[in-house]
């Protein structure tokens, strides 16, 4: 073979290997990562590749003459200057609190759980039409700002003459960080009991979407946190405990995702650090209380653009293109971390459904067409709260049923209306408890 042939060929061989040895030390450092939990922000697992790495290098040189037992040391250097990478935070580690909106005053309060969380108030748009007993929200996440379009629907609220109370749960938005081990589901419902008794304004009316909505299904579970509400409107909501999130089963109608454009901005999943962190906590390689990101560090990196499709699933599939912006970059909060250690404890948490069966509250249940939520997940709520007096399934919208698409603000708020003053409901009482079946088969 000729050596205009051979060298080449040789060049290849050698620039695969290398490759192929960069490539074996990133698993090597994944690996390390993900078994050390990401201590010391990464840098074990680092110190753990260097090592491996160098002392691949001696013994793959070690018959080599100098300076020819350099060249394996390239490939450790290139793995060691990647994977440095992932070890140095890109944002402050220091929480960043979003500043003040301009439309509403933001209070903080301190709760008797020993949580402190940003408090918003739209009293009734006309002080005589004021209803007799407050209107709570809870928002979904479930460690998540309140977004500006939910605000916007607060206020459509409050010009319905409901004085509207909201906060953002703990670690979310405004609100103080807790330490990791302590945002649990349980947490969140004696959270809710919490904030009641701050008001101090007798029983109140509560709105749950989606986890907000398995926050206020578990309360109805308890009759101490019970005691406390007068009507719940149970939007969208996620499982409510370890058995139903278990459930395998359909969702709605088809949603946006996989239709709609993708999300534009800065991702913070671009950065190899929390693509790393992220990715593994998802995964369930990492655990929420990882060494390699702090809980504050993983709130100022996330974005809005990072949630994905998750987005475009809160819409209909004829919807995919005029997906409206849900949020403003500077409003925009959400704790991943957080998020997947409350989904846990749920996950966690024995069945409710007996005690839920003793649930007196009066309550509606709010489904939406092309809702991405497990159906069963919806319907476990319905089958095992005997308090639930209407059940509005909610034409032509996603998860987010107050989207500020067409009229779905004006129709969700008439539902919720409706249920609150004890009139007749806009929409058809469907499905019924005895529905269910027949609902699920049909797959609507």
């Amino acid at each position: 073979m000729p050596a205009s042939v051979i060298r080449p060929v040789r060049f290849t061989g050698r620039l695969l290997l290398a490759l192929a040895a960069v490539a074996a030390l990133l698993v090597v450092f994944l690996a390390s990562i993900a078994l050390t939990d990401g201590a010391g922000s990464g840098v074990a697992a680092w110190l753990t590749t260097l090592g491996a790495g160098t002392a691949l290098a001696l013994w793959w040189g070690r018959r080599r003459p100098w300076p020819a037992r350099l060249v394996p040391f390239l490939p450790v250097i290139v793995a060691a200057a990647l994977t440095a990478t992932v070890c140095f935070p890109t944002v402050p580690t220091a929480r960043r609190y979003p500043p003040a909106l301009p439309f509403v005053a933001t209070q903080h309060w301190e709760l008797a759980t020993g949580s402190r969380v940003a408090v918003y108030h739209y009293p009734p748009a006309h002080p005589g039409t004021r209803r007799p007993h407050p209107l709570v929200y809870l928002n979904g996440g479930p460690v998540r700002g309140i977004s500006v379009l939910d605000h916007r629907f607060l206020r459509l609220l409050a010009r319905e003459g409901h004085d509207v109370y909201a906060y953002e749960q703990a670690g979310g938005g405004r609100s103080d960080l807790l330490s990791m081990s302590q945002y649990t589901i349980s947490r969140s419902v004696r959270d809710l009991a919490a904030f009641t008794d701050r008001l101090n304004k007798g029983k109140v009316d509560v709105l749950g979407f989606s986890s907000g909505g398995a926050v206020l299904t578990r309360a109805l579970a308890d009759p101490n946190v019970a005691a406390r509400l007068h009507r719940a409107v149970i939007a969208e909501p996620g499982p409510m405990d370890g058995p139903t999130a278990h459930l395998d089963g359909h969702k709605g109608r088809t949603s946006a995702r996989g239709l709609a454009p993708a999300p534009t901005g800065p991702r913070s999943t671009h950065v190899p650090r929390y693509a790393v962190a992220f990715g593994l906590m998802r995964l369930g390689l990492l655990s929420p209380d990882t060494g390699l990101i702090g809980q504050a560090e993983g709130v100022n990196a996330f974005t809005a653009a990072d949630l994905g499709s998750d987005t475009a699933s809160a819409y209909c599939a004829r919807d995919a293109h005029r997906i409206p912006a849900e949020d403003t970059t500077r409003n925009f909060s959400f704790s991943p971390a957080a998020s997947l250690r409350i989904q846990q404890t749920v996950k966690d948490s024995p069945s409710i459904a007996s005690r839920l069966r003793s649930s007196r509250t009066p309550a509606m249940l709010m489904i939406a067409e092309c809702s991405s939520q497990i159906r069963q997940w919806e319907t476990a709520v319905l089958a095992n709260d005997p308090a639930i007096r209407r059940t509005q399934y909610m034409p032509g919208v996603g998860h987010h049923m107050w989207n500020g698409l067409d009229g779905n603000n004006d129709r969700a708020a008439s539902v919720i209306t409706a249920f609150l003053q004890g009139k007749p409901a806009p929409l058809p009482d469907y499905p019924a408890r005895d529905d269910i079946p027949a609902f699920l088969h049909d797959r609507k």
